[in-house]
């Protein structure tokens, strides 16, 4: 699975993923990510979910409510002092593409399930309340 915690950042798919944030200064490439996990049409591949995962991270950052504040959320910090605060839309986006991305249809949840999630649930339980603050 490439995880060494169960933070949204805590893998190595989205730890790729942030360093791209590096040159966008906009929420357009947030809102593109959360829409993939919504635009499968049934099953959610693995790093399509994590990415999703990552994104609604760096919009509860947008909104001061970070679940996970250490050095791989460094960029993602650097990311929202560029581009701001996300709209309302981006967050009920971010909200849809969580609760999609860690779904019954949702590779990423199912290796969770066979890992006996050891907290998965509860980080995504913590970013969800987040983003509906």
């Amino acid at each position: 699975m490439g995880a060494w915690s169960v933070e949204p950042f805590g893998n190595d798919v989205a730890a790729d993923w942030a360093g791209e944030l590096e040159e966008e200064s906009d929420w357009r490439v947030i809102d593109d990510a959360l829409a993939d996990a919504l635009d499968t049409g049934g099953d959610i591949d693995h790093d399509t979910a994590i990415i999703a995962v990552a994104a609604a991270e760096v919009v509860a950052h947008g909104v001061g409510r970070a679940t996970q504040q250490d050095a791989y959320t460094e960029e993602v910090d650097s990311f929202i002092a560029r581009a701001g605060r996300p709209t309302d839309d981006t967050v009920a986006l971010a909200m849809a593409a969580v609760t999609a991305a860690c779904g019954s249809s949702s590779e990423l949840a199912a290796e969770w399930a066979g890992a006996g999630d050891p907290g998965w649930g509860e980080a995504i339980d913590q970013l969800r309340a987040a983003l509906s603050a």
